[in-house]
């Protein structure tokens, strides 16, 4: 039976109204294999702990959501690589990323996973979810020779709300943490987003509480003056029209200002299928951040 088609409302940002504006901040419309995903990526973490060993849990700051998990490589002076979970900045893990360390370890690379408050306990602001992140790049470039690191190959990856505290960290908070304009040598940001103004607008705003200065602060496009490192960009095409074209605005205001930047779209992945290559040595994502590190 044919369908009648949806009458729109006002529209809300750019060409979406409420409805769909919502909908492309909520990956479970565009992504209905989500929790299969989650649950398949949460067995790979399980059995790439087994493959790798327990991993040396690490306080980077007091309280107790400044936590992560490192997984050392077997080799001296090995590069560096912090991954920034994604989750909507209401869940996710270390304990649900070890997936994303085993081709890096592998490799030869010191992996750590970032563990952080999340929005809700944060009381509805993300300020603190960006503080601990970039206080975590800070103290693990400050401390590389401690893990056996070289400071001088210090990379970072990052997924979906991750990608956007990952961007957020080296476009301003490189600078509040005191860190040398360069002290990251490459990115890989996953189907992230880097304006809120339109994320203000969807029914995320249910559980975030945005300030005008927040939505400033942490819009990483509008800061692109601070951003030194190169950074490359993975979104699928299969992600949420909001997702791409926040990764896409990004990635031509980068190369507007003449900043490092690459743009990869993988053709027929959504949203939580094109994260899941990160674990992947020849995943779409999981190869091109080798590719960075100069691993493969």
């Amino acid at each position: 039976m044919q369908q009648t088609a949806r009458k729109r409302g006002p529209l809300v940002w750019r060409d979406l109204d409420q409805e769909a504006l919502d909908d492309a901040y909520d990956q479970l419309v565009y992504a209905p294999n989500r929790d299969i995903l989650l649950g398949r990526m949460a067995a790979a973490s399980g059995r790439a702990r087994e493959n790798l060993g327990a991993p040396e849990r690490v306080a980077y700051g007091s309280s107790e959501y400044e936590r992560c998990d490192l997984f050392r490589a077997n080799r001296a002076s090995a590069p560096i690589n912090v991954f920034v979970h994604g989750g909507a900045w209401l869940r996710g893990g270390a304990a649900e990323s070890a997936l994303f360390a085993e081709p890096l370890v592998r490799a030869g690379a010191h992996a750590f996973i970032l563990d952080f408050i999340n929005v809700e306990q944060a009381g509805g602001s993300l300020q603190p979810m960006h503080r601990q992140v970039s206080g975590a790049l800070a103290f693990i470039w400050n401390n590389a020779e401690r893990f056996g690191g070289d400071r001088n190959r210090f990379y970072v990856s990052a997924a979906s709300s991750g990608a956007h505290l990952a961007a957020c960290a080296l476009s301003n908070g490189w600078r509040e943490q005191k860190l040398p304009a360069d002290f990251c040598k490459g990115a890989l940001l996953v189907s992230g987003m880097y304006d809120l103004a339109p994320v203000r607008l969807s029914k995320r705003s249910a559980y975030i509480k945005f300030t005008d200065q927040m939505e400033h602060d942490l819009s990483p496009e509008r800061h692109i003056d601070g951003i030194n490192t190169p950074l490359v960009f993975v979104y699928g095409s299969g992600d949420t029209p909001e997702f791409q074209r926040q990764t896409c605005d990004f990635f031509s205001a980068l190369k507007k200002a003449a900043k490092p930047a690459e743009l990869i779209c993988a053709e027929g992945y959504n949203h939580f299928e094109l994260i899941e290559t990160t674990g992947n040595p020849y995943g779409i994502a999981g190869r091109a951040r080798l590719k960075q590190m100069g691993l493969c």
